[in-house]
């Protein structure tokens, strides 16, 4: 099911976001992808929290940020199913673990999209890779933004995936819509970005990973 909620014609991010996507991004896939002791600068903890929780993010995988060109852009997101052993019902990418038969993390994203709710490759267009995301459920996170034409369908596997939806992109890439939140996590404050969204709650790693995408491409 779709839902998308009205916003004023093409004047902010939705214009140009393609264009930017080329010019910005590339697919070189950093060492820390399968290095963990490569330096990472983005994830749910500080480094300093890290230590003190005595996490190892060491489980390199791969989402898609599917950005559908409409005349309004939407990003596509999913509601994860309520008795997955991690990140039940949450808010996620279309995504998952890198798998030895991956070519590389594009393909990576590519296939989990496939097989969690049936987002066909062939209409799908990356772009290139945001900056690394490391979490506290021990995955090194590539993130795959990418062009997916409108004409699609989903096919959703209901042992994952709940619900797809849309979200319009300005909305997400709109700074004031992004709320820094905190929480206690095993005795350690963890800092992470929330961007509700009518009775959606987008927070943690796909928030942080909207966030960079904001960063990467309308900071200057």
């Amino acid at each position: 099911m779709t839902d998308v909620a009205p916003v004023r014609a093409r004047t902010g991010p939705g214009p140009d976001f393609f264009d930017r996507a080329r010019r910005r991004l590339s697919f070189d896939v950093p060492a820390a992808l399968d290095d963990p002791n490569a330096p990472a600068t983005r994830g749910d903890l500080d480094p300093e929290s890290w230590k003190k929780a005595g996490v190892v993010a060491s489980k390199p995988a791969a989402v898609l940020i599917a950005v559908v060109d409409r005349e309004v852009p939407t990003v596509i997101l999913t509601q994860r199913t309520a008795d997955l052993t991690s990140h039940a019902g949450q808010i996620a990418f279309p995504g998952g673990r890198i798998e030895p038969q991956d070519e590389s993390p594009v393909a990576a994203a590519l296939r989990e999209a496939d097989e969690e709710i049936g987002l066909k490759p062939e209409l799908v267009g990356p772009f290139g890779y945001l900056d690394l995301y490391l979490t506290f459920s021990g995955f090194r996170i590539l993130p795959t933004v990418a062009r997916v034409a409108p004409g699609y369908t989903l096919t959703l596997n209901p042992s994952e995936v709940a619900e797809a939806f849309e979200v319009p992109l300005e909305f997400l890439m709109e700074p004031g819509n992004h709320q820094r939140q905190s929480r206690d996590w095993k005795g350690i404050i963890r800092h992470y970005y929330a961007i509700p969204y009518r009775d959606r709650h987008i927070w943690g790693v796909t928030a942080g990973i909207l966030r960079n995408l904001y960063e990467r491409l309308y900071r200057t």
